[in-house]
């Protein structure tokens, strides 16, 4: 059986592995350079807090392989567990944080709703009296994803997968109402199964196959600060949950600064969009940090910036599953993908194989539960 994977990120990579892994022949289709889309643009966080129980589940699954990741494929990936804190000043919010984190319990999450001045245990600057809850776990961490990338690379190639960079998928051919292969500019390649693995392309490649799929690219900015009074390396990556700013310890003190704030959420191509950082965005980024916690006072430098694209679905989770037969889509992960890769490559190796997975309840991640009248489930988290 050969199987081909259209995007060479860290979700596509890491499915060329695990397929490979279960006797299954492998070819990745990147349309430019591994990484190029959104993987290398990722700030690297890994979490099991989610308000979603299938979302918490592929964590679950993902997290072993990203703790053994420098033995199991013999490459440091900077992988360290300096937790996440999520605030907030509303009580509903809080409510609904308390009913997540007794979720997460369930499954072995060692998450906690915390009083605001059991917080600042964790983030001794945090300005405590804006908050009346903080939901935090110090289980969760990050790791660098252009190395686990690499490493993800390296041994998909060393079991078997072939990697074409370069080579852009033009259309997906069919042949009586199944996925038959794609065609590249070197030609036709068959196959038994085409995967979606395309990020901010992923419903251009999904409308290949005549199936649509909710999933937009919205730019999401990034800005390296070198904050007044150094961010520890052991304090948590922290969101407050009102304002949309977040923060996360970098090297040397220095903080990753993020956020979507209030206002237009507009598509970008995703050939075509700012890669740099808006000093308009920044400066509101620096005023929301700074509203947040004692680190950012108005010494605080911007040393570096850039800008990535999240692949959104309405309730901001993925869409993984055989949408039509031949055609597995593993796309619209709104800026889980790289934390969620290795479990997600699991559950399309088993479609692939066998139809179906015990990783994860699927029907959380059909793509027809956005044409449901509730469209969606949403969660704080």
């Amino acid at each position: 059986m050969t199987v081909v994977i259209v995007g060479g990120g860290i979700v596509g990579t890491a499915t060329a592995y695990y397929l490979e892994r279960a006797g299954v022949d492998a070819v990745v289709c990147e349309r430019s350079t591994p990484g190029a889309g959104s993987t290398d643009r990722a700030v690297g966080g890994i979490r099991a807090q989610f308000g979603s129980a299938a979302n918490v589940e592929l964590s679950l699954r993902a997290l072993p392989v990203w703790e053994s990741f420098a033995e199991q494929f013999d490459t440091e990936i900077g992988y360290r567990t300096h937790g996440y804190m999520f605030l907030t000043g509303e009580p509903d919010t809080a409510d609904a944080l308390g009913d997540s984190v007794a979720m997460q319990n369930e499954r072995g999450v060692p998450s906690e709703l915390l009083e605001p001045a059991e917080a600042t245990t964790h983030l001794p600057e945090l300005c405590a009296d804006r908050y009346v809850a903080a939901a935090y776990s110090p289980a969760d961490g990050s790791a660098d994803p252009h190395l686990a990338l690499q490493g993800f690379g390296a041994a998909a190639r060393e079991a078997g997968a072939e990697i074409r960079t370069n080579t852009p998928v033009e259309a997906v051919t069919t042949d009586r109402g199944r996925v038959t292969g794609v065609e590249t500019p070197e030609g036709h390649l068959e196959a038994e199964y085409v995967v979606n693995a395309a990020g901010p392309w992923a419903a251009q490649v999904a409308a290949m196959a005549g199936v649509d799929l909710p999933v937009s690219p919205r730019r999401r900015q990034i800005a390296v600060v070198e904050p007044e009074r150094p961010y520890p390396e052991d304090a948590p990556l922290t969101v407050d949950m009102e304002t949309g700013v977040h923060f996360a310890p970098d090297r040397d003190g220095d903080v990753l600064l993020g956020g979507h704030f209030e206002g237009p959420d507009p598509e970008f191509d995703a050939d075509d969009y700012p890669g740099g950082y808006d000093l308009e965005w920044v400066s509101e980024a620096m005023e929301r940090a700074a509203d947040c916690a004692g680190y950012f006072g108005p010494e605080s430098r911007v040393k570096n910036g850039w800008s990535g694209l999240y692949a959104v679905t309405p309730d901001h989770s993925p869409v993984i599953e055989e949408s039509r037969p031949g055609l597995v889509n593993a796309v619209g992960f709104s800026g889980h993908g790289f934390m969620h890769a290795p479990a997600t490559a699991q559950v399309v190796t088993d479609i692939v194989r066998r139809g179906d997975t015990d990783i994860v309840d699927l029907s959380a991640f059909a793509g027809d539960r956005f044409a449901a009248a509730s469209t969606g489930e949403s969660h704080v988290i």
